[in-house]
């Protein structure tokens, strides 16, 4: 048996696999957002990627930030960690060029369980997305995550607060308003696609709604915190006893 106790050496920090690349933000990060730290049962590493602010990510697709996000992640790995997550579901864009530069697994968007979920659904039933911004949610992003271009799509644009919010450089978060601007973006989104069997939420900082939207609609919904948790069993699997 291995020896656990006397681990490889060449890492500063240990006991963290996960680190996750960070956007430049003000709003709140309540419990459940992929940038709280307590919203996982495990430790995370955090890197901020200076100037990636949300405008630039969704609005400017990250163009020209190939190599800022790649030094960010190896910082990362450099400090201790195993796997790459990020805070954005746009940086589905980034998937491959990132896997590629950063020499450890990488889990840039929710959008990649799109593909998964599709697999355990019943025959005519699909998945759909709810996002932060349909108009910036391009067949790109789900190309580069192997996930259908025709996903069923819809954006929280048209609510009071939570698109406003995390885009509009607020300093605060208005949780409830926020919760039904989601929830009555997935109920529109089934009504317009009954055949839609689940949900994958788009953005990170939808993490704290999932309950309350499959209490709505009565269908399984994934997010970055399923996906990352995921993610952490397998970079750190857990040790069972006889």
């Amino acid at each position: 048996m291995i020896n656990e106790s006397a681990p490889r050496g060449g890492k500063t920090v240990y006991g963290a696999t996960l680190g996750i690349l960070m956007l430049e933000t003000a709003f709140p990060r309540v419990h459940g957002d992929v940038g709280n730290a307590l919203t996982f049962p495990f430790p995370v590493l955090y890197k901020v990627v200076p100037g990636a602010t949300a405008y630039r990510v969704v609005q400017e697709r990250g163009e020209g930030m190939d190599e800022l996000f790649a030094d960010a992640a190896r910082e990362l790995v450099q400090i201790g960690a195993d796997g790459i997550g990020t805070s954005c579901g746009f940086l589905a864009l980034f998937q491959p060029k990132l896997a590629k530069a950063v020499g450890v697994p990488v889990a840039t968007s929710s959008l990649l369980q799109i593909p998964w979920v599709q697999r355990t659904l019943p025959p005519g039933k699909r998945v759909g997305v709810v996002t932060i911004s349909s108009d910036n949610l391009t067949p790109a992003h789900f190309s580069s995550v192997g996930a259908p271009v025709d996903t069923p799509v819809i954006g929280t644009e048209g609510g009071t607060e939570f698109t406003k919010a995390i885009t509009g450089g607020s300093h605060s978060l208005d949780v409830e308003a926020s919760r039904d601007d989601i929830v009555a973006a997935g109920r529109e989104l089934i009504r317009r696609h009954p055949e839609i069997g689940a949900l994958v939420l788009e953005c990170t900082n939808m993490g704290p709604y999932p309950r309350d939207l499959h209490l709505a609609l009565g269908v399984p919904v994934f997010d970055i915190v399923s996906l990352l948790t995921w993610f952490q069993a397998g970079l750190r699997p857990r040790r069972f006893q006889p």
